[in-house]
């Protein structure tokens, strides 16, 4: 694979979240720096850069909140940018024919939720075809509580996604690898 038939995809870093009663700031700058050094390292290598934002009826989520933009932390110039409705970055967008049009047969799954909209486009891209490599510590999530009432951390979280992706959906990647073979071709 190279950077030109390689996509990145930033799912979902956007402000609506510290809205959301869930927001847990915890592993928020880890986040932050692993984010900008795969968005870094994309631009490094010439890799189309694509952007997400999730738009629906929640008041934090309207475009008209203001609030559906990129995390003030982070520097990203996106080739192109989608809006979507759903959890998957692939439903009602013209994310898969921008995808096809350019010959990209490889995505980098990154952004917020992990375990949702991360792990949903993940399985979505692989099920069309795409080769794909999540990048665990590109994403970010937060506590969930189960019914019965036991708490799932964010790194429990993590864990469980990995678990159920790796070798079926996709390739668990740090920053590193997926940029190394990248960044030797350049």
């Amino acid at each position: 694979m190279s950077a030109q038939d390689t996509a990145l995809i930033v799912i979902d870093v956007q402000e609506s979240f510290r809205q959301a009663s869930y927001w847990d700031a915890t592993g928020l700058p880890a986040y932050l720096s692993r984010q900008q050094a795969l968005i870094d390292g994309a631009k490094a290598v010439g890799m189309p850069i694509v952007q997400i934002f999730h738009v629906d009826s929640d008041d934090s989520f309207t475009l008209e909140s203001g609030l559906v933009r990129t995390l003030d932390e982070i520097t990203i110039a996106p080739d192109v940018t989608f809006h979507k409705g759903v959890h998957s970055a692939l439903v009602d967008t013209d994310l898969e024919a921008w995808l096809r049009e350019r010959g990209i047969r490889r995505v980098i799954v990154s952004g917020i939720r992990t375990e949702q909209c991360c792990e949903t486009t993940t399985r979505h891209a692989s099920d069309l075809g795409f080769e794909v490599d999540f990048i665990t510590e590109a994403t970010l999530t937060f506590p969930m509580t189960h019914a019965s009432g036991k708490v799932f951390s964010a790194e429990d979280i993590r864990i469980r996604t990995e678990l159920v992706l790796a070798g079926r959906f996709a390739r668990i990647a740090t920053v590193e690898q997926a940029l190394a073979p990248l960044s030797a071709a350049a």
